[in-house]
This record gives C-alpha cells, sequence and structure tokens, in this order.
C-alpha cells in the first residue's frame, strides 16, 4: 500500500491467471483505513479523451478500481489541519497491473480516460447529490499536469469554482471518516 495523501491509499491486487483466463479479488472491507462499510456499487463508462474532475464529498469516501482500459488520476487534499494539506497527487491506473484507490471524504480527485475506460467504485453513502462538490479541473493554483489540454468535459466540470471559492468553507480534517 502507498500513501501519498494522508488517508489515501492504494492496494496492489493480486491476479489469480489461468488457462481459463483471471480472477481478481478487488475489495475487502480489511485493506482499507476507515470502519464505514461500502453500501452502494457503481460502474462508470468513460470514451477516451473523457474528464471528470475534479469532484470531492465532506462525508463519502471512494474506492476505485479499473473494470477495463486506463485512466490518469489526480488529487488534491482539501482538509484544513490535515497533514498533507493542500497536496497534490497524481497516478495512472490500468485494468492491466490492478489496483484499488481509496479516497477519504475531503480529498478532491478526477480522472482522464486515457483510452476507454470501465471504472467500478465503491462509496459508503447513498448518492443522492446533497454531497456532491467541486473545483475547476484546471485551476492553476492545484498546478495539476493532465496529459489533455483539451478534453471531453460535461457542463457542470466545466463550470466548477476556483480551490480558492471552495475553500471558503473549510472541510475539516476528520480521520475517523476515513
Amino acid at each position: 500500500m502507498n500513501r501519498d495523501i494522508d488517508g489515501v491509499t492504494v492496494v496492489d491486487l493480486q491476479v489469480h491467471p489461468d488457462a481459463r483466463g483471471s480472477f481478481v479479488e478487488f475489495y475487502r472491507e480489511s485493506w482499507l483505513p476507515t470502519a464505514r462499510s461500502a453500501l452502494q456499487g457503481n460502474i462508470s463508462r468513460s470514451n477516451a479523451g473523457s474528464l471528470r474532475a475534479l469532484h470531492f464529498h465532506r462525508m463519502q469516501w471512494d474506492y476505485w478500481f479499473v473494470v477495463a482500459g486506463e485512466m490518469f488520476v489526480a488529487m488534491a487534499d482539501l482538509r484544513t489541519g490535515s497533514p498533507t494539506e493542500r497536496a497534490v497527487s497524481t497516478m495512472r491506473l490500468s485494468a492491466e497491473t490492478p489496483r484499488g484507490l481509496f479516497i477519504p471524504p475531503g480529498v478532491a480527485h478526477g480522472f482522464l480516460a486515457v483510452t476507454d475506460l470501465t471504472l467500478g467504485y465503491l462509496v459508503d453513502r447513498y448518492f443522492d447529490g446533497s454531497d456532491e462538490w467541486g473545483i475547476a479541473w484546471n485551476d492553476p493554483e492545484l498546478g495539476i499536469d493532465w496529459p489533455a489540454t483539451d478534453p471531453v468535459l460535461s457542463e457542470r466540470d466545466r463550470n466548477n469554482p476556483r480551490l480558492a471559492e471552495t475553500l471558503r468553507d473549510p472541510i475539516p480534517y476528520r480521520p475517523d471518516l476515513g
């Protein structure tokens, strides 16, 4: 496991191949630094060149795993008082080298689909939209070096506020939430 931002956990998943194909266990509750269980599972499909970013939750954690394709991931620690407050981290995840990625509340996260992508993810809260927030994907204060300059974006992601505006309402560091 690797931690670039406090509470973010990368889990190297074991592939068990045989003549029929392979088997990968992608999630165990005991792998994650949280006492709260996953309550909902989702699948997201993105065309190559699509960027979904930057999103964050104040209460919910996410656990991602790539089912097919490759993605460039960017994260930013927005939690006031966190040991890694304002840290930015990037990485690539792919189905070829399976890893799980745990993202705690208060850590903004997003991805660029490098190839056509199928992403599976688990969350610890049922979706209702009340804990969905965003930051401009290309905010210069974050300094994220995305591997695309003109990605395909949703209307929402095109209009996300800048980091400075988002931080007017501080996000407290809550290690008990994951």
